[in-house]
């Protein structure tokens, strides 16, 4: 069975942003997390922390606003906002466990049906691990959501009963962004939120996670 087009990177990181309460404190993961930052409504007091250092940070730089030395944690050049301010990594770091931040936005390898993350590594023999501050967030943060496409380049699930990677939290994932639906894992199960290019029953026939409606 195969699925209609479903969204763009663009059009997910708008979803998430929509779904980011005004005045929340929040850190966006490196790849399509970052994308989050472009589609922030002015003024929504939303303040975006990097864990490279730098509280208020603004959208993506591009042209003359680019400063090579004001860079999210993916080394991508970026703006900053009125207010901004930097610090020791360190310090970044003692946000991100301390429980300061409300929300944090990560990419993922596969999200299990009771919220596991696998993010920093495939297990693969030849793969290079990339754990970051991503166990950090997924500890500390009051929220976790997640950004990824649903199915991988081989037609497998993403949304799994159990991970089969390395994990780098445990039950932390509350809400999970896709490219055809949007979920959120809740202590009853997994809740389909919304859907695109797709339907709960074709969702249903991919999956092997029980699935409920919103």
């Amino acid at each position: 069975m195969s699925l209609g087009a479903g969204l763009s990177k663009a059009e997910m990181a708008a979803l998430v942003a929509r779904d980011i309460a005004p005045g929340s404190y929040v850190n966006l993961g490196i790849g399509q997390p970052t994308l989050v930052a472009d589609h922030l409504a002015p003024g929504s007091g939303v303040v975006l922390h990097t864990e490279n250092g730098m509280l208020n940070m603004g959208p993506a730089a591009t042209g003359d606003q680019i400063d090579p030395d004001l860079t999210n944690a993916g080394k991508l050049p970026v703006t900053e906002l009125p207010g901004a301010s930097y610090f020791h990594q360190a310090d970044s770091f003692a946000m991100m466990r301390g429980g300061h931040l409300d929300v944090c936005v990560l990419g993922a390898f596969q999200v299990s049906a009771t919220g596991d993350l696998a993010n920093w590594h495939t297990g693969a023999p030849d793969a290079i691990p990339a754990v970051g501050g991503a166990m950090d967030l997924a500890t500390g943060a009051k929220s976790v959501f997640v950004m990824m496409t649903l199915f991988a380049k081989d037609g497998s699930p993403k949304l799994v009963p159990r991970c089969t990677y390395p994990l780098t939290g445990v039950g932390c994932v509350d809400r999970l962004y896709t490219d055809v639906a949007t979920f959120e894992i809740t202590p009853g199960g997994v809740v389909v939120r919304e859907t695109f290019g797709t339907s709960y029953d074709e969702l249903v026939g991919r999956l092997d996670v029980p699935l409920l409606r919103r």
